[in-house]
């Protein structure tokens, strides 16, 4: 119950033990093809060019970096934790002027201050972290999409933590590009880094002055391997992970079949649940409650507990994972719910959060996060 890698449906695990076929065999060219159109289904962009490349979440911010951004540009992130601070290192690197619209942390900066930075420069791009996997906050991605807009910059928005369990409506917000990984709510093994770029990002890309610097990132190298595997067509730049993509592909169907706005309202089930299940054991979060994420929830230690807490949980039968913030990492841990988890998934978290706090000195009533949670999912 960690905030990614999560816990895989069987039938995902299925597909990656079967035996490896030619990245060009006939039936991996429909897995791959049917992949990228269901991309668009899940990310809500039917207008979008989808790209599915072998990496981690942060190829597909470098992605994003490397193919928007030319020495010069200015960039504005809306910072809501660890990984805003990424996104901005990454552009410096490729030469933007970046300046950070920050906010407490735990917290998220109004649109107020987003609009103030963007009348106080013309900038390129803003990005924004819809749900930061360090902090549990829930960005305004809509508010942000919108600002950007009418600002004459371009929206990127870092999905890792959110795509396929919070909503996200691509090109109904005005959302350029939006990024995400297989290891979190998408629920396939990590190892693939998945882009849609909509069509002011790709103009934005193709007027470029100048060449992009990272060779393997460069759009210019795998957009013509996506045309051709969605026309089922053989390509080649780099091999594909075929057994990761064919298991994508599972997951992506199965996220379809449940239907997206099913999926959000499920998510949010789960993390009203977890959240209320923590609040009854006297807990408190981290993020403010207007910006809870619903994919992960971030509760602090309470008085007199430290961090073996997440020790004492895993002994009780449960994974969860430690602080991430530099600011406040030994003061709290992260519970991660989405993909495949279900009720009964949550309410074994309470049990075991429960025991570990027993074991822990920690007075409370005993039972209450188990009750609350349910609670929850028999409203």
């Amino acid at each position: 119950m960690i905030p990614g890698p999560i816990e895989f449906d069987p039938a995902v695990l299925r597909e990656m033990g079967k035996p490896t076929t030619s990245h060009l065999d006939p039936w991996f060219m429909e897995q791959f093809g049917q992949a990228l159109e269901r991309m668009r289904e899940v990310f809500m962009s039917p207008s979008g060019q989808p790209f599915i490349v072998a990496g981690t979440g942060t190829l597909a911010m470098d992605m994003a970096g490397a193919n928007l951004i030319e020495p010069g540009d200015r960039a504005l992130v809306v910072n809501t934790g660890y990984f805003g601070d990424r996104f901005g290192a990454l552009m410096e690197r490729y030469g933007a002027q970046v300046d950070h619209v920050r906010a407490e942390v735990g917290d998220m900066p109004a649109l107020e201050q987003v609009e103030a930075a963007l009348r106080s420069h013309s900038y390129k791009l803003v990005t924004v972290t819809q749900v930061d996997t360090s902090t549990g906050v829930l960005a305004d991605v809509k508010g942000v999409a919108a600002l950007a807009r009418q600002y004459g910059a371009l929206a990127v928005v870092d999905g890792v933590c959110s795509v396929a369990g919070e909503e996200l409506r691509m090109d109904e917000w005005g959302v350029d590009l939006a990024l995400t990984a297989s290891q979190k709510a998408v629920g396939a093994p990590p190892g693939l880094a998945l882009v849609v770029a909509g069509p002011r990002a790709l103009e934005a890309w193709r007027k470029r002055k100048t060449p992009v610097c990272n060779y393997y990132a460069d759009f210019g190298n795998w957009l013509p391997i996506m045309e051709a595997y969605e026309a089922r067509k053989p390509a080649y730049f780099g091999t594909p992970a075929v057994n990761l993509v064919a298991a994508l592909n599972v997951s992506l169907g199965q996220i379809l079949a449940e239907g997206m706005e099913a999926r959000i309202a499920r998510h949010r089930k789960l993390s009203d649940a977890c959240k209320a299940g923590v609040t009854a054991l006297g807990l408190r979060q981290l993020p403010r409650e207007h910006c809870r994420a619903h994919t992960m929830t971030a509760p602090y230690y309470p008085e007199g507990v430290d961090a073996s807490l997440v020790g004492k949980i895993g002994a009780a039968g449960v994974i969860v994972a430690g602080g991430l913030h530099p600011a406040c990492r030994a003061q709290y841990f992260r519970i991660g719910h989405m993909g495949a988890h279900t009720p009964a998934d949550i309410l074994a978290v309470m049990g075991a959060l429960e025991s570990a706090l027993a074991a822990s000195g920690y007075a409370f009533e005993h039972g209450a996060g188990v009750a609350a949670a349910q609670k929850v999912f028999l409203s």
